[in-house]
């Protein structure tokens, strides 16, 4: 990816810019006062910024294409442009995500603790925005209305930083979000952009202005970020997903599943890398699997024992630690579950991983035994997604172990605050005897 390897390259991280500092502190001041606003507020200024993309529908589409004409001139891959690609259809339903935002609950002032330490003690943990969040990602500008939306419904205020390939299309959404905001109670410094890379390295020393950073992009991005940053880093890392068809499935199932795995938008983080075939229905997996692979313009790579069935390539080691990104698929002929798991632990990043099996017993223990964030039993794996969740966008998948994980949407832009209220108590009371804990859970 250009981005990375540009912030790879770079032997000092500088540190920011004048200008720089002062829109950081402007949405930092704007993300104070959103916080403090209603639920309807918020909600009303998504619908304000849904109005105004709808407004400017084809000046986006018009730069989008202007920004793939360019792209296209500078050799860039095919994987990267589907991902740039936002034309009429896609920006109308990445308007009708933003719409479905603003319908989403209140995920702020929730209270999920409420106990009673004492008489007239009581303690209280609500839910609160995190306060300004940093996002850095390339092609898909459509994530630039995702996270913003997500960003003003949570309370949040973000600077958001794409690749230079989608730099137009950002600059006019980002353009037309901050018109959407101005016409509501919420304020447009609360969305900031990002246009060069020295802006993304020199985020990276925000601290103090933005809580949370979150990179789009390979693990040795993320790492890049999580190594020169002490900001808090929620990594959004390689999507090198499997899918095993066990020896019990359903062959036609499987091929289904598969199909839609690889080809649904072979783009997509949630795309599978790898196929993991029992060997004990390889040869009829294959007799249905090749033909309607090659119809649709897949290229194979298989171990050996896939070759002497039919697939052509030959896979290397390095093919089962790889994120195509495209129409190519790595395939290996295994001996069951035990040997699948393995090979997911080993090459896998833990994103989502997904088995076709009619024998519950041994899709339960793989579901208990993957650790992926999203694990996936009799279905494709393009399901892990915050939209098909329910979670009406997402501002990236985490494939860390500790929450938020998997596709973040609102509940991942919160943290919580604990709140005491007393009535003149001091620790001392509770020392001499005076008063006692009671610790008693009271209704939420």
């Amino acid at each position: 990816m250009r981005l990375i390897s540009r912030m790879q390259n770079s032997n000092s991280i500088p540190g920011p810019s004048t200008d720089l500092l002062t829109r950081a502190t402007d949405v930092r001041r704007a993300s104070n006062s959103l916080g403090q606003t209603t639920d309807q507020q918020r909600s009303d200024a998504l619908i304000g910024m849904a109005d105004a993309l709808e407004a400017k529908a084809s000046v986006i589409v018009e730069a989008n294409e202007q920004d793939i004409e360019r792209s296209l001139g500078e050799g860039l891959n095919q994987a990267l442009i589907a991902r740039l690609k936002l034309n009429k259809d896609k920006l109308k339903g990445a308007i009708e995500g933003v719409r479905k935002v603003a319908l989403l609950p209140d995920p702020l002032g929730r209270c999920h603790l409420n106990r009673e330490l004492s008489k007239n003690l009581v303690l209280e943990r609500i839910t609160v925005p995190l306060g300004v969040v940093g996002v850095i990602f390339e092609a898909r500008p459509d994530a630039v209305m995702q996270i913003a939306s997500l960003a003003i419904r949570s309370g949040n205020g973000a600077i958001l930083k794409g690749g230079s390939e989608a730099l137009q299309t950002n600059e006019v959404i980002m353009e037309t979000l901050r018109e959407g905001l101005a016409s509501t109670e919420i304020s447009p410094e609360a969305l900031s952009l990002l246009t060069t890379r020295e802006e993304s390295l020199a985020l990276l020393k925000l601290d103090g202005l933005v809580d949370l950073i979150i990179p789009r992009g390979s693990n040795e991005f993320v790492r890049f970020i999580q190594d020169n940053t002490r900001i808090p880093v929620l990594g959004h890392a390689d999507g090198i997903c499997h899918l095993y068809v066990d020896s019990s499935a359903d062959l036609d199932q499987a091929l289904r599943i598969a199909i839609d795995s690889k080809t649904q938008y072979p783009a997509a983080c949630n795309a599978i890398e790898t196929l993991l075939v029992h060997t004990e229905v390889a040869r009829d997996f294959f007799c249905k699997a090749l033909p309607a692979f090659k119809k649709l313009g897949v290229t194979l790579l298989g171990d050996a024992e896939s070759q002497s069935y039919g697939v052509e390539g030959a896979a290397t080691e390095r093919d089962w630690a790889t994120e195509y990104l495209d129409t190519t698929l790595s395939i290996k002929i295994i001996s069951g579950l035990e040997e699948a798991i393995e090979h997911i632990r080993c090459y896998g990043s833990r994103h989502t991983e997904a088995i076709v099996a009619n024998d519950h017993q041994v899709a339960e223990l793989f579901l208990q035994s993957v650790d992926s964030a999203g694990v996936f039993h009799n279905c494709s794996t393009r399901f892990a997604d915050g939209f098909r969740y329910g979670f009406g966008a997402e501002v990236g998948i985490s494939t860390q172990t500790l929450p938020p994980r998997g596709p973040v949407g609102l509940d991942g832009l919160v943290t919580y605050r604990y709140r005491l209220r007393g009535s003149g108590q001091t620790v001392a009371d509770f020392a001499s005897g005076q008063n006692v804990f009671s610790h008693k859970d009271l209704p939420l």
